[in-house]
């Protein structure tokens, strides 16, 4: 632990961010994870479009924060509908 009083404080405001960045990013991996299991059981599209699409917020929202980097969440919510939209496609036809 540092002695001096300013940096005693940044490393309390650090442990925080650290605190929030991982629980952000821990409940962006719970709503994926969710989606795909609501895109695997083949539940009703109205169901699977709700995970997906509060996914897909979660992981905009940690962008906005500057949690996870763009191109990562831009990868994941491609992957995500690239899998919602092949699961409904035999259903369709």
């Amino acid at each position: 632990m540092p002695n001096i009083k300013s940096v005693k404080k940044d490393v309390i405001r650090s442990r925080q961010r650290h605190e929030r960045n991982v629980a952000a990013k821990s409940q962006i991996k719970t709503l994926i994870r969710k989606a795909n299991a609501a895109i695997e059981a083949k539940q009703e599209p109205s169901t699977v479009v709700k995970v997906v699409t509060d996914a897909i917020s979660m992981s905009d929202r940690a962008v906005k924060r500057g949690i996870i980097h763009k191109n990562a969440a831009a990868r994941r919510k491609s992957r995500l509908m690239k899998r919602m939209n092949a699961a409904a496609a035999p259903a369709a036809a």
